[in-house]
């Protein structure tokens, strides 16, 4: 299968594993992993997921164009029934950690941004090459890569195709952390892992908070933040916390 996909203490691991292609997205793949989103949304078990690629060379190039099906019908049908691929199946409150073992070229870096947490290994590349080829970052990456950097920097790169590396990943904000190729599946583990241990219900709200008060006029956002704040207050895994906070024990959350 072109996608790994494995479940362990709360944390899905999905791997896209097709390195002799960079990691690139073909039919398959795309189904695949529209299925697997599904799966981490509806599975209650799942508190976090990884996203990562195979190999040492690349995160995901996007769609694999020597594979790309051509068209049959016209896009405004396409779009009206469909949608966009892939992305809208990422929309859920659980979040989702991008860790970036090379390049994260078109598709690729776009998937990446829809990622809550982004991670990255020394070698890692970053870029929105779409101009070179007469085409557009069509998913989210117009919209999306000036909210994650500068807006200079994001028009640099949507204008002329240019990459940036890791180092200036991490200058710009674009990432989070930077560790050896080494190094990132540890990390990616030690950041799911905690996020595993907190109250599932919190961390959602807390995602959720985070994200629509972008939108929103301050007052509205702290407004609205105060009312999931009340959502969870009557949550039996916030007595628990009390209560485990009290017994100096380790809390035992159920999402409930």
């Amino acid at each position: 299968m072109p996608v790994d996909f494995a479940v362990r203490n709360h944390v899905a691991t999905i791997t896209l594993n097709r390195p002799e292609a960079m990691n690139s997205l073909d039919p398959e793949s795309m189904a695949q992993l529209n299925d697997i989103w599904e799966e981490v949304r509806s599975n209650s078990d799942i508190r976090v997921s990884v996203l990562t690629g195979s190999g040492a060379k690349s995160f995901c190039t996007g769609t694999d164009m020597k594979k790309a099906p051509t068209p049959t019908e016209c896009m405004a049908a396409i779009y009206l029934r469909d949608g966009q691929p892939i992305l809208p199946a990422m929309k859920m409150w659980k979040p989702i950690i991008a860790a970036i073992n090379g390049f994260a070229i078109g598709g690729g870096l776009e998937i990446a941004l829809a990622c809550d947490l982004r991670i990255a290994s020394t070698n890692a590349k970053f870029g929105l090459t779409e101009v070179k080829v007469a085409s557009l970052a069509g998913l989210n990456g117009t919209q999306m890569l000036p909210r994650a950097v500068p807006r200079a920097v994001a028009m640099k790169m949507l204008l002329t195709g240019e990459m940036i590396g890791a180092e200036e990943a991490l200058r710009y904000g674009l990432i989070s952390d930077l560790v050896s190729l080494e190094e990132l599946p540890q990390l990616a583990t030690t950041y799911a892992e905690k996020i595993a241990s907190a109250a599932p219900l919190s961390v959602q709200a807390a995602k959720q908070a985070a994200l629509l008060g972008q939108d929103m006029p301050l007052d509205h956002g702290i407004l609205f933040s105060h009312l999931m704040w009340g959502i969870l207050r009557d949550t039996e895994d916030r007595k628990e916390g009390f209560q485990a906070f009290a017994e100096k024990r380790t809390p035992a959350y159920r999402g409930a």
